[in-house]
């Protein structure tokens, strides 16, 4: 227990270091302690929080990103520096995954400290009284709705292992719930949020969320998210309730959503996961089965550029580097609308509504340079067609492991060397066992 305190102390006061990263000036803390804010917090203050969530969720991206893509063998993380993104994530050598190492206590951290952040924001926005009650309701729908995306991403890493949904208090944690009843408390959160959102003011700036910045957007961005848990639930008529209130358009405008912004500015950050193409020492390639079950005339093989020579290490060749986020700026998608038509496709296939899900693969298919769907028009056909949809369309961006393990289906993917492993699940940090 005393190290589990330590941990979420420590989380605790992290909020301050996210400030620095901010893009925004929303003003000095003037050393404002967690007591002042929540006490009686400014706007500006308030402005800060939020900006500094926002930045915060941006940190240790990439190491989510490779958990999720060398497992799920869409991409290979050859670095010469770190031989377990080949090794332990891989299961080489009777390798395994352990509790202490990076690849699950950086990530799992990084999201906590957002969570204690966003836990910070809504208490400060409910005591403050420099503030309209509109105004607190959307600071506070604005900072359950991302603890709620947060704690997804690290339910997704531990799988049955839980996560902690009630760390407010890092004296008396609350304890672990499983994943499906962690699946059912981010849904909670995300119903609370999206009732303070509704008819809430939004006083405070976002970058990456575009149109979907005021609180109708906002709403819609949480009924994005809210339809991504539902699939994961297997409630396919939620999920289609879901899409209702959110951004979904059925159409090829594939890109509309919310997404982490990066820059060059001064305390900025640079997108974590670009790396220019040909480079040598540290590489990320797709895993050699992208390019080769590709359908002819897919224009989503652009997603990777064919190399000038090979990458490999430790027995692992690729010849096309992952090329989803092509400079240092780039944007990384949180939810966007081709996952969102592809929820539709899904939640409708389930639903025997065949007829809405073919029509949905089919504004994919075409959106990319394909004919139409032309294989058989049953439950299993149009599952195996979406997923390979969701393969191609949602690329490095954090997906084909979680769908792969939801349809019971890790079994199909690769094993690249005699021993090799394709883990179900990360073990909890060591802090936490």
């Amino acid at each position: 227990m005393q190290q589990h305190i330590k941990l979420y102390g420590t989380l605790a006061l992290a909020f301050g270091l996210l400030f620095t990263a901010c893009k925004k000036d929303y003003g000095n803390l003037n050393n404002a302690t967690v007591e002042d804010l929540t006490r009686n917090a400014t706007q500006s203050e308030l402005n800060n929080l939020v900006s500094g969530t926002e930045s915060g969720m941006r940190t240790s991206l990439n190491f989510y990103l490779d958990d999720v893509s060398v497992i799920g063998r869409e991409i290979y993380r050859l670095s010469v520096s770190e031989p377990r993104y080949v090794l332990d994530l891989l299961g080489a050598n009777d390798a395994t995954l352990s509790g202490s190492n990076f690849y699950i206590t950086i990530p799992w951290a990084a999201k906590y400290r957002v969570v204690k952040n966003c836990n910070i924001l809504a208490e400060a926005a409910n005591n403050s009284t420099h503030i309209s009650n509109e105004q607190k309701k959307g600071y506070i729908g604005f900072a359950r709705t991302i603890k709620a995306y947060q704690l997804l991403l690290n339910l997704n890493l531990t799988y049955s292992h839980g996560i902690r949904v009630d760390v407010a208090n890092p004296a008396k944690l609350g304890p672990f719930v499983g994943y499906a009843d962690g699946l059912k408390a981010i849904t909670s959160l995300l119903d609370s949020a999206k009732t303070d959102l509704t008819g809430a003011t939004i006083s405070f700036q976002l970058a990456g969320f575009g149109t979907l910045s005021d609180a109708a957007g906002l709403v819609k961005f949480n009924r994005a998210l809210a339809a991504r848990v539902s699939v994961y639930q297997g409630n396919w008529q939620t999920a289609l309730t879901d899409l209702n209130g959110s951004f979904l358009k059925l159409s090829n405008d594939f890109n509309t959503g919310v997404y982490h912004i990066f820059g060059t500015g001064l305390g900025d950050q640079l997108n974590p996961v670009f790396i220019p193409q040909n480079q040598t020492g540290e590489v990320r390639v797709a895993h050699p089965t992208y390019a080769a079950n590709i359908a002819t005339g897919d224009d989503r093989i652009n997603k990777t550029a064919l190399r000038a020579n090979p990458a490999s290490l430790s027995g692992l060749t690729g010849n096309r580097d992952v090329w989803v986020y092509t400079s240092s700026t780039a944007p990384i998608a949180i939810i966007r609308n081709e996952e969102l038509i592809l929820i539709y496709a899904e939640a409708n296939i389930q639903s025997d509504n065949f007829t809405e899900g073919v029509k949905a693969i089919n504004i994919i298919r075409q959106g990319h340079g394909l004919g139409v769907y032309a294989g058989a028009v049953t439950k299993s056909a149009l599952i195996t067609e979406m997923l390979n949809q969701r393969r191609y369309s949602l690329f490095f961006e954090g997906h084909r492991w979680v769908d792969l393990r939801r349809y019971s289906l890790l079994n199909t993917l690769p094993i690249d060397r005699p021993g090799d492993d394709v883990w179900p699940e990360f073990p909890l940090p060591v802090t936490e066992q």
